[in-house]
């Protein structure tokens, strides 16, 4: 089987449960860092699944690597290779897609609800859920590429994830560990003292009860996991 390629844009913003959950399936994987300049393929054929993981920047920042990281998730598209985003990697897929990214109206950072919509795309990958947490780290958000369906909403953000066949983009984090949450509790102590709005925690909320958050997610993100890898060679 050829390894999924784990794409990463900033050292603290690694793959987190998602490589767990692919060690646990015996499912190899390439993790490519692109906060180390190290370069994007300019194929996706040697993959067998793409998956990209979250950001400080923004996909319309004018930066080398992100023409070549819209023109492979276009052609693992165009060749049903899966393709699975986080953050950064669900605007990167939806504009490689025809979506746009503009400002979010609300800055979100840290835990928040986000509803599962009640339909059949929705189950296929959520199952029963209703409801969950996730956390978030975003400024922006993506509006849905051409035939794709919305899957999950919050209060301040209408689209936190879409499916597209065997794609999947999202403007959550689902792959958060509890080491993730302090690190980035640390490196974005800056922005989140600059930050206000209604879903914007501090660092101590974005920890409390931190290791029963991360145990929840990450069954969620198990079942959501499960269905991406469903679609691989």
């Amino acid at each position: 089987m050829n390894p999924v390629a784990i794409v990463r844009h900033s050292p603290v913003e690694g793959p987190g449960y998602f490589s767990t959950f692919l060690d646990s399936h015996s499912i190899p994987w390439k993790l490519i860092k692109v906060d180390a300049n190290e370069v994007l393929p300019s194929s996706a054929s040697q993959f067998s699944g793409l998956a990209f993981m979250g950001g400080p920047m923004s996909v319309n920042d004018d930066l080398p690597w992100i023409a070549r990281a819209l023109s492979l998730i276009q052609q693992a598209v165009a060749n049903d290779i899966p393709v699975l985003g986080h953050c950064l990697g669900g605007q990167l897929i939806s504009k490689a897609l025809g979506g746009m990214v503009d400002k979010n109206p609300v800055k979100e950072l840290g835990w928040g609800e986000v509803r599962v919509a009640a339909h059949p795309v929705a189950r296929e990958w959520f199952g029963e859920l209703s409801k969950f947490e996730p956390f978030h780290w975003h400024g922006e958000a993506f509006s849905l590429p051409d035939g794709a369906t919305c899957v999950l909403s919050s209060p301040y953000c209408r689209n936190q994830a879409f499916a597209l066949d065997i794609h999947f983009g999202m403007q959550c984090h689902v792959e958060m560990t509890e080491d993730m949450v302090k690190a980035w509790c640390q490196t974005g102590a800056e922005e989140i003292a600059s930050s206000s709005g209604p879903a914007v925690q501090s660092t101590e909320v974005m920890q409390m009860n931190l290791r029963s958050r991360v145990s929840a997610l990450n069954q969620v993100a198990t079942h959501l996991y499960a269905k991406w890898i469903s679609g691989l060679a």
